[in-house]
């Protein structure tokens, strides 16, 4: 289920569906890398001004699905115009900085996104731009992300399909959102 909560910016209501928090697991590989399953826990937030705030951490999980240590971590802002152009500012752990453009795909909960501008630290591995793709699939997101370095084309590095999270307040704001006439049984509401 979307909610458009009732003080987010006019212009980012196409965004809408991003926002809340995710939790899920994924696939990382890439050449020169730790072949890997991964945890995320993604945020997407807003405060009324004309961004997205977006926080995303990655941790390495073993076998058993239990976590091993921190994989990658990001931050970031994002906007849309109102000709569905979408604009990322991130920032990485590692030291590199991007600038992403995009667009929001019509009349579904897609966005493709490709980097503009890339800056690094002198620590940072290499890495010259990549492309993502999100995607609001069945009330979860799933997003799929590529990269390239001077050495290796631009090719998939990591996936991810992630479930919204649940807060105790979600459950109580929409029990009191329920209309007052459902039956006790509840079997009438599946008729």
């Amino acid at each position: 289920m979307i909610e458009i909560p009732s003080d987010l910016h006019k212009d980012l209501v196409p965004l809408a569906f991003l926002l809340g928090d995710w939790a899920g697991a994924g696939v990382h590989d890439f050449p020169d890398a730790e072949k890997c399953n991964f945890g995320q826990e993604v945020s997407f937030s807003h405060d009324g001004r004309d961004f997205l705030e977006y926080r995303s951490h990655t941790w390495v999980l073993d076998n058993d699905g239990n976590k091993v240590r921190p994989l990658e971590s990001e931050t970031g802002y994002w906007r849309i115009d109102a000709d569905r152009k979408v604009e990322v500012t991130m920032v990485r752990d590692d030291g590199v900085v991007e600038i992403w453009y995009g667009d929001l795909a019509h009349k579904k909960p897609q966005i493709d996104l490709v980097t503009d501008a890339v800056a690094r630290t002198g620590a940072s591995r290499p890495y010259t731009g990549g492309k993502r793709l999100y995607g609001y699939v069945k009330s979860d997101l799933m997003w799929v992300g590529e990269k390239q370095t001077p050495e290796v084309e631009l090719r998939p590095y990591m996936s991810a399909h992630l479930k919204k999270v649940v807060t105790p307040e979600d459950v109580e704001r929409w029990a009191k959102a329920l209309p007052d006439d459902m039956p006790d049984d509840g079997i009438a509401f599946f008729k």
